[in-house]
């Protein structure tokens, strides 16, 4: 800290802060969209910050301690807020539990993260990521808004995710990491074909795409835990079929 801190990415950072910031107003102020877009502007800028600070070399602790934080007011109290207001208070207690639960577990998310940041495997997450786990919220009111919901709703689908959303982020499920992708380096002309057909389908139907992509993503996680328990399973027998017979 005597010798400062690195500015670019630290004041990408801010900019999750701030969109983190303005969703909460907004969604106070009854402007759900908004505040979903504002979400999303967070998303942005929290993909960026930490891939600026890897390509021009400017990682420091503050700035992991400094994401963390703007990522719990980014993507989880934020959503909570936002989703609250817009679909859980209905449901009175229940209603306020699932948001305060959405929260908390996101805290200790970031809590657990960080305390293994040096240890963390870089091509997997240990639980569900807050930044997915909020792009499901605003995927949801984005989707909803398409359908032709206006305002405030209410769907008992909606306080089950987010109690699900809660126990994934801190469970021990491992779910893909992007951090690593090479985006500089020669890749197949596959890859971008791939990548273009994905843009297209993306900007034809925005609100669909992002719930099914969100959606997808959450499913990974159980999704692998289940392929793994096969696989133990099936290698378990096979030793038992080929083990010697004793008398």
């Amino acid at each position: 800290m005597r010798r400062g801190i690195y500015l670019l990415p630290n004041l990408l950072t801010s900019g999750c802060l701030v969109g983190g910031f303005y969703a909460i107003v907004a969604a106070f102020n009854g402007a759900y969209i908004i505040a979903a877009i504002a979400i999303m502007v967070a998303f942005f800028f929290d993909g960026v910050d930490g891939r600026v600070a890897r390509l021009t070399k400017t990682t420091s602790r503050f700035g992991v301690e400094y994401d963390s934080l703007a990522d719990l007011v980014a993507f989880g109290v934020a959503p909570a807020i936002l989703v609250f207001s817009w679909a859980l208070q209905p449901y009175g207690r229940w209603g306020w539990l699932a948001a305060f639960l959405y929260v908390a577990c996101g805290a200790l998310r970031l809590a657990r993260f960080n305390a293994q940041f040096d240890t963390a495997e870089p091509r997997s997450f240990r639980g569900l990521p807050i930044p997915m786990a909020a792009s499901l919220i605003v995927a949801s009111v984005f989707l909803l808004h398409h359908l032709g919901e206006e305002g405030e709703t209410k769907h008992l689908s909606l306080l089950i995710l987010i109690y699900a959303l809660a126990f994934l982020m801190v469970s021990n499920i491992r779910y893909p990491s992007f951090k690593n992708l090479e985006l500089l380096k020669r890749k197949p002309f596959s890859t971008l074909v791939a990548m273009i057909l994905i843009i297209v389908v993306v900007v034809a139907e925005p609100a669909t795409m992002l719930f099914i992509f969100s959606s997808l993503y959450l499913l990974t996680g159980p999704v692998n835990v289940v392929r793994d328990w096969y696989k133990k399973r099936a290698g378990g027998l096979s030793k038992e079929k080929t083990a010697p017979l004793t008398r």
